[in-house]
């Protein structure tokens, strides 16, 4: 991060030049005082960012059976993009719909000296199953997809608890003598019925999610096929409780932002990116959408100079992709808390929307996600201002100072500096428009010298 000055200059700055300045043999050189308009600017790292990226992964192994959209199409919110064939996941619906079968049919005859042990290997495989789904939710990187899994995960399991604890209750009121045991019998084939039940519903929602559809309008890019294998996170989800009937509970999948770190796997085509018949494992990228209606810039600001920043402040941005090119953006929001700096310091997150062309002239190269840029942030400005070159300032007895010259003499002026930058900066008490001050050799003059 470093401030730079942009400097406006009206015409009566022109004696600001060297021309305007005298040397003596000293190495020192005077400036005549005058006004202009200084811009103090911050520079601020940035990329080019879009309206909004969605990537959706795979909710379980399979193949791509079909790709409805090519790459740079641009869809409408809710198309249909891909279908992934999941014999895995079709096969984890199929057992659970067997599960709740057997579930709704009872547990069938057993003993009083049964019902405790068929409660605990019920909570066990329970236990698992939940733990299971939780841990093959956590993997969907979307931050609201993975919080409505989870959110599902959680209300299922409170049913089967809720029930798990009415049958135990009513399994010690058996052994007590109070209770039937044909009313254990029945709580206890209600845990089994809720478990299998949140099973099959996970199961149809991780199918249902085999059909990959647009969460956002925008343009189409499809992943690359990536090295390695990983295991599917959401096998071995199913589980069966004793010969008294199936208890299955079935993976979670759905569509979320992949992230570089996904445990993901495929046979590449001949192409560089997914086609139909390529393997994906669950986690795996698919398609991206990117909404570019919108484009703008993310930049992070140091904290000695965020105070500065405010929404609504101008700034020139170059890319890196277009030298030479000059665009402008205007700053939205800036983060309240910081954001850890790759320099060991203190950042805070900015956000710049790009400002149309002006009338009559040619419209710049449209940015693209992703490109790096600096933008120049014109934090405070100064218009006719009384300025010196930054030069002529120094400091002295903990104030700024310049030398200034009056009756042929140097003579030591305490200056209030406002908008400053590396070349020029406003001064606004100390000194006045046409004065003169030594802008070269400061460190050589001493009070009283004739300067001339």
């Amino acid at each position: 991060m470093r401030r730079t000055p942009l400097l406006v200059a009206f015409v009566a700055a022109v004696s600001l030049t060297a021309a305007a300045c005298t040397s003596s043999d000293t190495g020192i050189a005077l400036v005549t005082v005058h006004t202009a308009t200084v811009v103090e600017v911050v520079d601020v790292p940035a990329s080019v960012t879009a309206r909004a990226v969605a990537t959706l992964t795979a909710p379980a192994d399979g193949t791509i059976a079909s790709l409805a959209a090519e790459p740079g199409s641009t869809v409408a919110k809710g198309a249909v993009l891909a279908v992934i064939d999941s014999p895995a996941a079709q096969k984890r619906l199929t057992d659970a719909k067997a599960a709740l079968s057997a579930a709704s049919g009872g547990v069938g005859a057993v003993r009083v000296a049964d019902l405790t042990r068929l409660q605990d290997h019920l909570d066990a495989s329970a236990a698992d199953a939940f733990t299971a789904a939780r841990s093959a939710a956590g993997e969907v990187a979307d931050d609201k997809v993975r919080a409505a899994l989870l959110a599902q995960v959680d209300v299922a399991q409170k049913q089967y608890e809720s029930t798990a604890q009415t049958t135990r209750a009513i399994a010690t009121q058996v052994q007590q003598g109070v209770a039937s045991l044909s009313a254990a019998v029945g709580a206890l084939g209600a845990a089994q019925r809720a478990q299998a039940k949140a099973a099959y519903d996970v199961a149809a929602a991780t199918v249902d999610a085999l059909t990959l559809r647009a969460p956002i309008a925008g343009v189409v890019q499809l992943a690359r096929p990536a090295a390695g294998t990983a295991s599917d996170p959401l096998a071995g989800l199913l589980g069966a409780v004793g010969a008294s009937g199936g208890v299955a509970a079935a993976g979670v999948g759905g569509a979320g932002a992949a992230t570089a770190s996904s445990p993901n796997t495929a046979v590449a085509g001949v192409d560089d990116v997914l086609m139909v018949g390529d393997q994906v494992s669950a986690g795996t990228a698919v398609v991206t959408i990117v909404d570019v209606s919108e484009i703008g810039l993310v930049g992070e600001v140091d904290e000695t100079d965020v105070l500065l920043v405010n929404p609504g402040i101008t700034a020139s941005v170059d890319l890196d992709a277009a030298p030479g090119v000059s665009y402008e953006a205007t700053v939205g929001t800036v983060d309240l808390l910081p954001t850890p700096s790759p320099r060991g310091g203190v950042a805070y997150r900015i956000r710049l929307s790009f400002s149309p062309p002006k009338a009559g002239t040619t419209a710049p190269p449209t940015p693209r996600p992703g490109m790096s840029a600096v933008a120049h942030l014109r934090v405070r400005t100064a218009a006719n201002a009384v300025s010196v070159p930054a030069a002529a300032v120094f400091s002295s007895g903990g104030h700024e100072a310049v030398w200034v010259v009056r009756d042929g003499r140097a003579v030591q002026q305490q200056v209030v500096v406002g908008v400053q930058g590396e070349d020029l900066v406003q001064i606004s008490d100390g000194l006045q428009s046409g004065q003169q001050v030594v802008v070269a050799g400061t460190d050589r003059v001493t009070a009283g010298e004739k300067l001339k």
